[in-house]
């Protein structure tokens, strides 16, 4: 696939939504969400790389992710799975691909019914390494480091993800991309020294997780509620995206 000029990506994105402007929700916690993709659109069946392709943005307004009378988060459950695989190096888990989503649906089922909201993914190879939480980055807090899967190939390299990391170093807090084992975490959680597991995506921002769920083990994160470095990044992201709060990041874009 050809990549897209940012300047005629961004240009694209402001006239559809300068057209769109009455679809943009007002409300509290709502937003209007952008999906721009790009996708093959030859007059052939068959399996071969495409010639042509089309750029194409869709919008859809939506209301709070979290169901939270006034808004705020709600820590989450998640399923650690060790069977299912999603991605592996030499694959395309680095890319935000419709074909990534289909390997995704069993364990999301197997998470459901235990009760779990999402799903964390272990590394393809040894089944120990933590990966992502669904399609959105994780970060583990033990002690007072914050580490977050390095890019190796096989997980998403989430704008999110990055302003959690810049923001993070701006704060003078030791944040880590390097590899971190499920048994690691495990110990963290039954000694007291994970403090905090959360995810980073576009429409959560933040996503605290109160809960693991992993083997025979049911392990409280933190003290199961929401933890101060989530809360503080998802008002400062929140309120940049807003406007609440001064950009100084030079992260938004006027429409």
């Amino acid at each position: 696939m050809p990549d897209i000029d940012p300047e005629l990506f961004v240009s694209a994105i402001k006239a559809l939504v300068d057209i769109e402007r009455d679809w943009i929700p007002e409300k509290e916690g709502t937003s209007l969400y952008i999906r721009p993709f790009i996708i093959a659109d030859d007059a052939f069946l068959g399996v071969q790389a495409a010639d042509h392709y089309k750029f194409v943005i869709i919008l859809s307004p939506v209301g709070p992710y979290y169901d939270i009378p006034g808004g705020g988060m709600a820590p989450t459950k998640i399923f650690v799975e060790d069977e299912y695989v999603r991605a592996s190096v030499g694959g395309a888990g680095f890319a935000k691909v419709g074909g990534n989503y289909g390997a995704a649906l069993k364990a999301q089922a197997k998470a459901a019914g235990m009760g779990c909201a999402q799903v964390l993914w272990l590394d393809a190879v040894e089944h120990s390494y933590v990966e992502e939480i669904g399609t959105s980055n994780a970060f583990f807090m033990i002690e007072n480091e914050v580490i977050t899967a390095p890019l190796l190939g096989t997980i998403l390299p989430g704008v999110t993800r990055a302003s959690v990391i810049e923001l993070l170093k701006k704060w003078g807090i030791n944040i880590s991309e390097r590899r971190l084992r499920i048994s690691d975490v495990v110990k963290a959680a039954e000694n007291g020294s994970l403090k905090e597991i959360f995810a980073s995506g576009t429409a959560a921002v933040i996503s605290p997780v109160g809960e693991l769920k992993f083997k025979d083990f049911n392990l409280t994160v933190g003290n199961g509620g929401v933890g101060p470095l989530a809360q503080r990044l998802y008002d400062t992201l929140y309120g940049i995206q807003t406007g609440k709060l001064a950009d100084d990041m030079n992260w938004t874009v006027e429409v």
